[in-house]
């Protein structure tokens, strides 16, 4: 495979598509638009775009694959020059829960890139279950710890509250901001438990620990007391939202403040633009936002959304009809 190289901040594993390759993707992408019903969420439109996706160029097939087994230090894969033609989009949503239902290019983008990486799926109490979402700034919601918000959002793992958090989250840049420079951040445990010291990993391995639901979730409970960290010691899944979990207790609280300090030393700041698209590995990754100034004029910063499971029996009694949300 050649033409792969790894991002200049981060060791992220980074494809530019040729153009030659672009115009193929735009094709499958076209024909998923065109596809009945036309609507996202429709189950036969998921099945037609799984299906598509087999047919992407070999070069991305062979990246995703590289990327699903073993997600690296950064757990970040980021493809650039998709087919996202910026002069045909419509101006960026300014509703709160902004969702995609009908079918378009970029939706079909989203989607079948989530599904050559292993399952797409929502929850209902988010944004109705949608499965492709806008993240766009909503007026009045500036402050939100949210992704309606446009300042700073705290390093979290995504939905790390709920039992079956996804595996990828997927973020297809259709716009920047004004100033082309709204980064979000992100951090990588395997890079940060280095600095983090024998003592507080054992801390954060213990279920000392307990996480309420985002803003962005119409309902739900705190988690049962969980650890931070689980799985092998020497290379853990992370389980943290920094405004959302907090300690039972101070040595909890010490080892919590001491793991952000970490995370935010190795952070890196991934700025997309048009027609690129980043994938954060939810198990070992955390990711936030920088802040930005949004104009409200129909040209702010809008990503296309999506969340991956890979292994869709674990689900099954929580998604109804075997489908794609989870209640």
């Amino acid at each position: 495979m050649t033409d792969v190289t790894l991002a200049p901040t981060t060791s992220a594993l980074t494809l530019t598509l040729t153009d030659v390759e672009r115009a193929e993707f735009g094709r499958l992408a076209g024909l998923l638009a065109d596809t009945a019903p036309g609507l996202v969420d429709d189950p036969a439109w998921v099945d037609a775009a799984r299906l598509l996706s087999c047919q992407l160029p070999v070069r991305l097939r062979e990246t995703i694959r590289r990327y699903r087994h073993d997600s690296g230090v950064d757990g970040l894969l980021i493809v650039n020059n998709l087919p996202v033609d910026v002069a045909a989009l419509p101006a960026t949503p300014t509703v709160p829960e902004s969702v995609e239902r009908a079918a378009t290019v970029p939706a079909g983008i989203a989607a079948m890139m989530a599904l050559h990486i292993g399952e797409i799926l929502a929850y209902r109490e988010e944004k109705t279950g949608a499965l492709v979402q806008n993240v766009v700034p909503v007026p009045g919601r500036e402050e939100s710890q949210s992704n309606a918000g446009s300042t700073p959002l705290e390093l979290h793992v995504e939905n790390a509250f709920h039992p079956h958090r996804p595996d990828f989250v997927g973020l297809l840049c259709l716009r920047n901001d004004h100033s082309g420079t709204a980064g979000t951040l992100v951090s990588s445990i395997r890079r940060a438990l280095r600095l983090v010291p024998d003592q507080v990993r054992d801390v954060l391995l213990q279920p000392r620990f307990v996480t309420e639901p985002p803003p962005s979730f119409a309902a739900g409970d705190a988690t049962p007391v969980h650890a931070v960290l689980d799985g092998d010691p020497a290379d853990p899944n992370v389980r943290v939202d920094f405004t959302a979990t907090q300690p039972l207790d101070d040595e909890g609280k010490l080892a919590l403040d001491q793991l952000r300090d970490a995370f935010i030393e190795v952070a890196s700041s991934l700025v997309l633009q048009s027609g690129e698209m980043a994938f954060v590995d939810n198990r070992i990754a955390i990711h936030g936002r920088s802040a930005f100034t949004p104009r409200y004029d129909g040209h702010d910063r809008w990503l296309h959304r999506t969340f991956v499971h890979l292994d869709n029996r674990r689900t099954r009694a929580h998604r109804p009809n075997n489908g794609h949300v989870l209640s």
